[in-house]
Order: C-alpha cells, then structure tokens, then sequence
C-alpha cells in the first residue's frame, strides 16, 4: 500500500508539472514550428517543442523528487534510488500538435515498485486535465467521472489509433475493416492517453491500440481504471505493447476476444 502523504505528494508533482509543460506547449508554439527529428519512421516525428516539453517536466521533477527515476520519450532516463519512476510523454499526439489540430495532451506517470500509483494528462486545447491515484478514483476538471455502462456491441463507439510502420498500418487497417461493421463507430483523434481518457468520461465507450510505448499508456490507463474500466492487451496479459485495451466491464471482454481473433495482436 502506498501511503497518502506520498500519493498526495506525487499528485501535486504530476499535475504542476503537466500544467507547466500544458502553458509551454500552448502559449509557446512557434508559428513555423517544425520537425526535429523522426523515430520509427518518416512520419513518426519529434518537434523542437516535444524537446523542450521533456527538458522542463524533468528538470522540475529533479528540482522536486531528485531521487527518482525517470522514463520519457524524448530519451530521458535515470534509474532512481527511491523506488518511484516518472513516465512521461512531454506530447502525446506530436502530429496533431505539428499541425495546428487540438488533439494532444501532456501525459505523466508517476510508478511505485513498478506499480501506476498516479497518473496525470493534461490537454490544454480542451482545457481539461485529467487525474487518478491508485484506489481513490479519477477526475476531470476536478470532478469525479465514470466510464460509461457497457452497451450492446453493435451500438459501442469504439476509439483506436495507428503505428508508424507501412506493415503495421496495412494490419491495423485490415483489423479496422473487420471491427467496423460490428460496432456503432469508430474514432481515431490521434492521442492514446486522450482516448483512454475519454474512456473514463464516457466520451468513447471502448478503445484499442496495437504498438503503444509505456509513456503513451502510463497515465491513462490508470485513469481509465479508477472511472472504472478495465484494461489489458490479449486475454489473460496485461496492457502492454502488443495490444491496449480499454472499456467497461460487458464490453471489455468480448471487444478483447474479438481483437485477439482478428490478429490485432500483431502486424
């Protein structure tokens, strides 16, 4: 059990850190903002501001918890002697944010012993952030939220997003294809913390994602969790890269199953 003090502590931590990294990234979006870098490939791109989003969230948690470990996406990482690690996406939907599109959001984490015990996303175009600690719920705007209650699968909007890599997209599209048909609609706003956290508001009744990274899922998941969800990757494993899923219980499982027999497990 992790004790209040500390879960308070790293709540404060977490949410003043996203709010400074939120007004950075808002207020100080050069207008030729451009690529810095790419990653996976060419359209998995880093900005200039994703950068300096990273050097701020770290060098305040230094500033605030210099024992701890740190996970970002940027490159940021440290071991830590306390046994808390700080996962971090400085922004979390970089294209979106490239492109002038209101979807992305800051997404920190903070883990005790391997273990979510915070989880903090901020999206500052909305005007929301949202938060969770380990057993004490989840909040948007500083109000209590509940996912939805499941519904019947055919009236289910479910949420999702794509990888990178020409191979995986082909795969994701063919799951995509499959999944259509058997649900009310599906979404891709292009923010995996986002969407968790639109799970947990109710927003999306269900979301899925194949290639995920621990500081794209960190966060929300707990989020989604707190409101209520539940979360894993294929039946019986946990969430993980191979597979994200999202969504109240009646929905989650067979949304899982129906995944895990498309192959959306893999490329």
């Amino acid at each position: 059990m992790t004790d209040r003090p500390l879960k308070d502590e790293l709540l404060a931590v977490a949410l003043e850190a996203a709010r400074r990294a939120g007004e950075l990234l808002r207020d100080g979006r050069p207008a030729d903002l451009g690529v810095a870098a790419t990653k996976t490939s060419s359209i998995d791109v880093v900005t200039e501001m994703d950068i300096a989003a990273e050097k701020l969230i770290t060098d305040f948690l230094a500033e605030e918890r210099p024992d701890d470990g740190l996970l970002g996406e940027e490159g940021a990482s440290t071991a830590g002697s306390s046994g808390v690690r700080w996962v971090i996406d400085p922004i979390d939907g970089t294209v979106n944010y490239l492109y002038g599109l209101p979807s992305w959001s800051v997404s920190i984490a903070a883990e005790l012993h391997g273990e979510a015990v915070v989880g903090v996303v901020a999206a500052p175009m909305r005007g929301e952030t949202y938060h969770a600690v380990l057993d004490e719920g989840a909040y948007a705007a500083g109000e209590r939220v509940r996912c939805r209650p499941a519904p019947a699968f055919d009236q289910a909007l479910i949420g999702t997003g794509f990888g990178y890599l020409t191979e995986r997209r082909a795969a994701q599209a063919e799951v995509v294809r499959a999944l259509l048909p058997r649900v009310r609609d599906i979404r891709r706003a292009g923010s995996a913390a986002i969407d968790l956290c639109d799970v947990a508001c109710g927003r999306l009744d269900g979301y899925y994602e194949r290639g995920l990274n621990p500081w794209d899922f960190a966060a929300g998941a707990l989020i989604a969790r707190e409101a209520g969800a539940r979360t894993g990757g294929r039946p019986g494993d946990p969430l993980s890269g191979e597979l994200a899923v999202a969504a109240p219980p009646g929905l989650f499982e067979p949304l899982q199953e129906l995944l895990d027999n498309l192959g959306a497990w893999h490329d």
